[in-house]
């Protein structure tokens, strides 16, 4: 199995995955590719100077050619949204982007899995699919980082709380990676307690002040970092690094990555974040959760928000 990796769009983003793909020795091989060449040269050559410090890879920049054999191509590129610009404006910009980028990338790796993280994230990996599909590329192919990142600040923040390893604190995020995403209380652990349980355990308190406190924590997370430094990149190049991980060595791990869900009972079908069996060949299954009515209602509602925005942007395209 090749080993290795493409990164298309050398922001922010791109570059901090394959900077943690070189810190935690995933694959053996890095290509970036950007439309500003200089910048991939740049990062490549900058990213490099690592190697020595971490893991014995190549990383070098690219043209789409280069791209040929990548088991997993990352798709960083996109457009920022200009001061006044609508997020169906920035859409629909961005949905051009994949329009040129997504058909370039298959033709030159077409038995490649690609890994979306350009934001909004998961209407993106519904665009990307919908390209992709054009050329032959199964939707289980095409997957989006989804709420991966939110899982993290989720189980962070009860990792603090709690006094427990991050490692050992089991809850996911679903639904949009956005404003709309679901936090599910009823389904997160603690070595196979519930909260309250571990709660009581351990004399530590567990009320609904504190479950709004952590919920606005993992929700506003992103709009709290970006008020301080002007973006997030560290905690996603990091998750996107884990799933190339899993893809690369067919790992069969538990992740929240978007695809287009169409069976989960009372949903309306969109491309949103669940739980998912990611392996080798993409997303291998999805992974039911038996949610409390509070949040089955809230994740449709998150559903309905994506599959209405996906919709306008669709038309256009």
């Amino acid at each position: 199995m090749p080993l290795k990796v493409g990164v298309v769009g050398c922001g922010f983003v791109g570059s901090t995955a394959a900077y943690a793909m070189v810190q935690q020795g995933v694959g053996r091989e890095i290509v970036l590719v950007d439309m500003k060449r200089e910048r991939s040269l740049a990062e490549a050559q900058d990213i490099s100077h690592a190697i020595p410090f971490s893991r014995p890879l190549k990383v070098r920049a690219g043209e789409y050619s280069d791209l040929q054999g990548c088991r997993v191509v990352v798709i960083a590129a996109g457009v920022g949204q200009k001061p006044g610009e609508t997020r169906l404006q920035l859409l629909e910009r961005n949905a051009n982007v994949f329009r040129a980028v997504v058909p370039a990338v298959v033709q030159a790796a077409p038995d490649a899995v690609l890994l979306i993280a350009t934001n909004p994230v998961d209407i993106m990996t519904h665009i990307a699919a919908h390209f992709a599909a054009q050329l032959g590329v199964p939707r289980h192919r095409v997957l989006g980082s989804g709420t991966t990142l939110d899982t993290a600040r989720f189980r962070t923040l009860l990792s603090d709380h709690f006094g427990v390893d991050s490692h050992h604190v089991h809850g996911y995020v679903i639904g949009e990676h956005g404003d709309s995403e679901v936090l599910t209380w009823s389904q997160a652990t603690i070595g196979g307690m519930h909260l309250a349980d571990f709660a009581r355990l351990r004399g530590i308190p567990y009320d609904e002040a504190w479950r709004q406190q952590v919920d606005q924590g993992v929700r506003r997370a992103a709009y709290t970092i970006i008020e301080g430094k002007g973006a997030t990149y560290y905690g996603i190049g990091a998750a996107l690094a884990r799933i190339v991980d899993v893809i690369l060595h067919d790992q069969r791990a538990i992740l929240t990555v978007s695809t287009f869900v169409n069976e989960f009972p009372g949903v309306t079908p969109a491309t949103f974040a669940l739980p998912h069996l990611v392996g080798g060949d993409g997303v291998l299954g999805c992974i039911p959760l038996q949610l409390s009515d509070e949040e089955s209602t809230a994740l449709q509602r998150s559903a309905q928000i994506i599959a209405d925005a996906t919709e306008s942007v669709i038309k256009h395209i």
